[in-house]
């Protein structure tokens, strides 16, 4: 092969290397950029879930009413503490 044919390919594998690492950097940058967004999302999508979770009714208590005298059976401490403190809501089902 003569002089003349080996710069042109020559150049053309160059090229081709050149791409190849450029491209590969690329799809290592773009892919830690989706994982850091991913990681970003992961964080505010867990304190949503909190936020649903804290929202939700549990039983702690019964309320019972005998020849006038209204009954309060609790299920745990903390609820007799924010019954005796007068922290809580009532509410009229019909």
């Amino acid at each position: 092969m003569s002089l003349d044919l080996m710069i042109p390919f020559g150049i053309l594998l160059v090229l081709v290397v050149y791409l190849i690492f450029t491209r590969t950097k690329f799809e290592k940058e773009t892919i830690k950029d989706y994982e850091a967004k991913f990681e970003n999302w992961k964080v505010h999508a867990k304190s949503e879930e909190k936020e649903v979770q804290e929202s939700k009714k549990e039983l702690v208590g019964l309320v019972f009413k005998k020849n006038g005298k209204i009954d309060i059976e609790l299920f745990d401490k903390l609820t007799n503490d924010r019954i005796q403190k007068g922290k809580f809501n009532s509410k009229i089902r019909e």
